[in-house]
């Protein structure tokens, strides 16, 4: 089964495009694939996912992750897997936004990636009602962006 072409359509939020290329729709249910290019400087708060593995794979530019408090920069053609229930966040370093793929094990979260592009909430204006759609995709936030730490 597949989404219809307009939820598959590419989103922006806070100058971070994503496009989902596989929806959990249809992986049944497996898995998500979305295509994401960040501008430099960008990432998310530090957060960690309850319900599903999440996979980076870096296809160009250059992100620093942190990991359960370890720091950690991935180049173009890199991977690292992040575990459920595991903190982390990244930031884009460099000149060049980075472009990566972020595979979810099972699919489901990439909904939010579209909630917030169709309904741009912003960082931190926004943060109580991010706060809440982010709970129900299984989703915590627990600190800062990369940036603040």
């Amino acid at each position: 089964m597949t989404r219809d072409a307009k939820e598959l359509e590419p989103v922006e939020w806070l100058g971070t495009r994503y496009e989902i290329i596989l929806s959990k729709e249809a992986s049944g249910g497996a898995m998500s694939i979305v295509r994401s290019e960040a501008p430099p400087d960008s990432g998310p708060p530090l957060h960690v996912h309850h319900d599903a593995d999440e996979t980076f794979v870096m296809l160009s530019g250059e992100a620093e992750f942190v990991l359960d408090g370890q720091r950690k920069s991935l180049q173009a053609g890199e991977t690292i897997f992040v575990p459920r229930g595991q903190h982390h966040t990244f930031r884009v370093v460099g000149d060049a936004p980075s472009r990566h793929l972020v595979i979810l094990t099972p699919g489901g979260f990439e909904g939010f990636f579209v909630e917030m592009g169709r309904d741009q909430l912003a960082i931190p204006e926004d943060m109580e009602e991010i706060t809440k759609r982010a709970a129900q995709y299984h989703l915590s936030f627990t600190g800062p962006p990369l940036a603040a730490m």
